[in-house]
């Protein structure tokens, strides 16, 4: 009897719930901006896919005098804006909203956490949480060692019951203004919290390419045997933003693209791309060869720096066909400001895998296109057979990971043109996560709020790591704020950034890579 043609019906997909410890969650800065953008409906789209706890509770803290019905009426709206399901459903929000609870509380008051710390014990009783608690930090920065200390003076850091019950506590970046003030935040919390205890957070480990790439290295043994100086030629990271400052100068200006992105987002990014294969996919592990890559980084000389680090400012522009403000128009800054709102690096990383190829990382703002990616770039092959066209010539084999927008990863080769003549020319394989998975990607808090849960500290910086970005990034920072910029504003927004970037690598017969 013949096979039957008939195409079977896909399985379906079979739903299922991780038990997870109950807990109340405690959201320091409640009425932010990161709140309502992201943090509740994070919550939300994980209350959607039934992967909260059972029981649970989130208690938003702030000083702004709100009731608890306006409290959740303010994240409605929040989630309707922001969450990856929409509109909250009528049924599923009123079970989601009567979860959450508001308290007017000013964090920097010692005896506001006695009122706390009662008002925990009520919610704990009445949602059988069994005083499981997670602290998100999403305030100023210069009040994290205060609500740190608070924390521990009233009792609320304590692990109960042999670490039965247990706290943890979530804090935001900045973690630190440069190496000594890191130090400094580092030491009073581990006087308070256990390391274990303790989540530093970068989002951009959560999103879901970043992810993929270690993945992507250790799970496919075609890529892991090339992945070294033998055949990479130089490694490109790039994280681009079409935005201004906009509603953050008053931060922005005190902070610039090195502390901002560089100390954290972009060498996150680094360690991942040049770090071992960890004994095992795990926190610590991970951790350990993540840091190794930093203690192998070489050294920023301050005669060496003007060919290997760059800064820039935005002048005013076209973006989109609008014309846009420079940087020092912009509200909040000052009309003198030497802030970088550009900066690209060269490191070496000098160990066996790596010495001599370098690492090129650049970030900026109000730049031509918003872009976040990695790419590779692979030495050419020490014979060339085959000719490329004038009009087409043979460009390098990439490796390109696009973290945002668009997640997913390109790698471009070379093959035959079509036609009787023997002529190369390069193409695009291309995958994309969006197109091939057909699901709704979960944003990078999600990942994250859902990793804390669980007790997952493996895409959470420790504090030698932190303390380790900021030893390299440091004498940069002191060696800008000697030297003011000859040349501010010197990129006009719109564009890729300064001259100087480009030099940066076409003295060394490169270029950045655009798409």
């Amino acid at each position: 009897m013949p096979e039957s043609t008939e195409t079977q019906p896909a399985p379906a997909r079979v739903a299922y719930k991780v038990r997870r410890d109950p807990c109340g969650i405690v959201i320091f800065g409640a009425t932010g901006d990161l709140t309502a953008r992201k943090l509740l409906p994070a919550l939300y789209d994980l209350a959607c896919e039934d992967q909260l706890p059972d029981n649970f509770y989130v208690l938003g803290v702030a000083r702004r005098p709100l009731s608890n019905d306006s409290f959740r009426e303010k994240m409605r709206t929040a989630v309707a804006a922001h969450s990856r399901f929409g509109a909250p459903e009528s049924e599923r929000w009123k079970s989601f909203a009567r979860r959450l609870h508001y308290q007017p509380l000013d964090a920097s008051q010692p005896d506001a956490y006695a009122r706390l710390r009662e008002s925990l014990h009520g919610l704990d009783r009445e949602n059988h949480t069994a005083g499981n608690h997670l602290f998100y930090l999403s305030v100023a920065p210069s009040l994290y060692a205060s609500i740190v200390e608070q924390l521990g003076a009233s009792g609320l850091a304590r692990q109960r019951d042999r670490g039965r019950r247990w706290t943890r506590i979530i804090i935001e970046k900045p973690f630190g203004h440069d190496l000594a003030s890191a130090r400094d935040l580092d030491d009073r919390v581990q006087q308070v919290f256990n390391e274990e205890q303790v989540y530093r957070i970068d989002h951009y480990l959560g999103k879901e390419t970043v992810q993929n790439l270690a993945v992507f290295r250790f799970a496919n043994g075609i890529f892991e045997p090339i992945w070294n100086r033998n055949y990479v030629d130089h490694v490109q990271i790039t994280v681009a933003e079409e935005i201004g400052v906009g509603e953050r100068a008053g931060y922005y200006d005190q902070s610039g693209a090195l502390r901002d992105m560089v100390q954290n987002h972009l060498l996150q990014l680094l360690c991942l791309v040049a770090m071992e294969p960890p004994a095992a996919f795990e926190a610590g592990p991970m951790r350990r060869e993540k840091l190794k890559v930093l203690q192998s980084v070489r050294p920023f000389l301050r005669r060496e720096l003007e060919r290997c680090a760059v800064r820039g400012q935005y002048a005013p522009g076209t973006m989109q066909g609008q014309s846009v403000a420079g940087y020092r128009e912009e509200n909040g800054v000052g009309a003198n400001s030497s802030t970088e709102t550009f900066a690209a690096l060269r490191f070496e990383i000098d160990n066996w895998r790596w010495a001599g190829v370098p690492f090129y990382l650049r970030t900026g703002k109000r730049m031509t296109a918003r872009r976040s990616e990695i790419t590779i770039q692979f030495r050419a092959a020490p014979l060339q057979l085959f000719a490329c066209t004038a009009m087409q010539p043979c460009q390098p084999n990439l490796l390109t990971l696009r973290i945002q927008p668009d997640e997913g990863m390109g790698l471009q080769v070379i093959t035959k043109t079509p036609g009787l003549e023997v002529i190369g020319r390069s193409v695009q394989m291309d995958f994309s996560y969006g197109a091939d998975f057909k699901s709704h990607t979960p944003s990078a808090y999600e990942t994250l709020l859902l990793d804390s849960l669980e007790g997952d500290a493996m895409l959470f910086a420790d504090g030698d790591w932190i303390k380790s970005a900021w030893q390299l990034v440091t004498p940069i920072l002191e060696a800008w704020a000697e030297e003011q910029p000859r040349n501010f504003p010197n990129y006009p927004a719109g564009s890729w950034g300064p001259a100087e970037a480009e030099s940066l690598l076409s003295r060394e017969g490169r270029q950045w890579h655009t798409r």
